[in-house]
């Protein structure tokens, strides 16, 4: 018996980074999983690989008429909605006096009403059950920020207080709400703000690797690690977890270990 045996789990953004790395980990645990994204090849490529317990969707998070659909879907189907997974995001990186309105909106459709519009469309199914679990992947850069993410970090901040508050609305129907806040993600989101031929892996943990910081894991460990903790709150085994934060940041929050002599 895996950890989520005969649960439905819809994970968004599920082509690629951590949200492909959840998806197949899912379905490993016993979940029937749905992938939904806007990257159609690759998302179909993915569910075709993990085989039967998998199905791929196109979804667009900001659309409302799309999300109902989805749900419709499931619902007819399936039956029911046992775990939704909010991944999709986009990243934008630029200074606040250079950050344009339409920049700045389209990170928060995807980031956060793309999160909003899912939870409310699954409550219905999940209410009904008396059960079932949302995760909503958010960010280190929702706890403590940098320069340049005014955008980002606006939305994965509220997405954060959007979980806290789902959580408390649904909790009487057995719903549980978390959101998880990883240090690291899919490195092609940082693909734009980096130089021709840097690898963007490279790019995407430099920082890191410069601080010195608590630990030192590769990027694709650093997602299967995101991966196991979503599964976590998707299981029975997080009963008591909801409307928290559950950081998976190697320590980063932690504190900066900066060398001053031989150890």
């Amino acid at each position: 018996m895996g950890r989520v045996e005969g649960k439905f789990a819809i994970v968004t953004g599920a082509a690629r980074g951590t949200g492909e790395r959840t998806a197949r980990l899912l379905a490993a645990e016993g979940a029937q999983v749905l992938l939904c994204d806007v990257l159609d090849a690759q998302g179909e490529a993915v569910a075709k690989d993990i085989g039967k317990r998998a199905a791929y969707a196109h979804l667009d998070v900001t659309s409302e008429p799309e999300w109902a659909a989805r749900v419709a879907d499931a619902r007819r189907e399936h039956g029911r909605i046992d775990v939704l997974v909010n991944n999709a995001a986009v990243l934008w990186m630029q200074p606040l006096e250079q950050t344009s309105l339409a920049d700045y909106e389209r990170v928060v459709r995807v980031n956060q009403v793309g999160p909003f519009l899912g939870m409310r469309a699954v409550a219905p199914a999940m209410r009904e059950a008396g059960r079932g679990s949302i995760v909503n992947v958010s960010s280190i850069d929702g706890m403590s920020t940098k320069s340049g993410l005014v955008a980002y970090s606006a939305s994965k901040w509220a997405l954060r207080g959007m979980t806290r508050v789902a959580a408390v609305e649904l909790g009487k129907y057995g719903v549980r709400v978390n959101a998880v806040c990883p240090e690291a993600g899919n490195a092609e989101m940082f693909r734009p703000y980096v130089p021709a031929g840097v690898d963007p892996e490279v790019a995407a943990s430099f920082s890191q690797r410069i601080l010195k910081t608590q630990m030192q894991r590769s990027l694709a460990d650093k997602m299967d690690d995101v991966a196991r903790m979503i599964v976590f709150l998707a299981s029975d085994e997080s009963g008591s977890c909801t409307g928290t934060d559950f950081l998976v940041d190697g320590g980063n929050l932690a504190g900066t270990r900066i060398e001053v002599g031989k150890s």
